[in-house]
């Protein structure tokens, strides 16, 4: 059984972090209070959300600006904002994709500049385990 909820875990992780509008943070600390190993959850959940970032960022490496506003309908005032975030920071941007609505976002614009794959997707990588890391402490210090 614990499996399956491993496996609902990295699914739930790997959708919110992707431009679906999704959360994975009730689940972690569902989990984490739960009967699951707290080391297990901060790995699956962060391999499943870097997974979906790393998925987001390649999407806009790979993609045209004008065809992402239209299908995703972004505005374009703020897509402008988000770009020059992006210039302004590069790679280390990766970060902050973390950050609930604009995280997304900051990676599908990381790739859309074409910003360095390895620095971006690492920076990433830390930036939604440490989140995830302290979501889990508060939550098992709390329990």
């Amino acid at each position: 059984m614990h499996e399956l909820g491993y496996f609902a875990l990295f699914a739930t992780s790997f959708l919110a972090a992707t431009i679906l509008p999704f959360s994975s943070e009730a689940m972690v600390s569902a989990m984490a209070i739960g009967a699951f190993n707290p080391m297990g959850v901060l790995v699956v959940a962060t391999l499943g959300n870097w997974l979906g970032s790393v998925v987001t960022y390649f999407m806009g490496y790979v993609g045209n600006w004008d065809r992402i506003e239209r299908w995703l309908r972004i505005d374009k005032s703020k897509t402008d904002k988000y770009l020059k975030s992006a210039r302004k920071y590069g790679a280390w941007l990766g970060l902050a994709v973390w950050v609930p609505v604009v995280g997304d976002v900051f990676a599908l614009c990381m790739g859309l500049i074409r910003c360095n794959p390895l620095i971006s997707n690492l920076s990433i990588l830390v930036g939604k385990f440490v989140r995830y890391a302290v979501l889990i402490y508060l939550i098992c210090a709390i329990k």
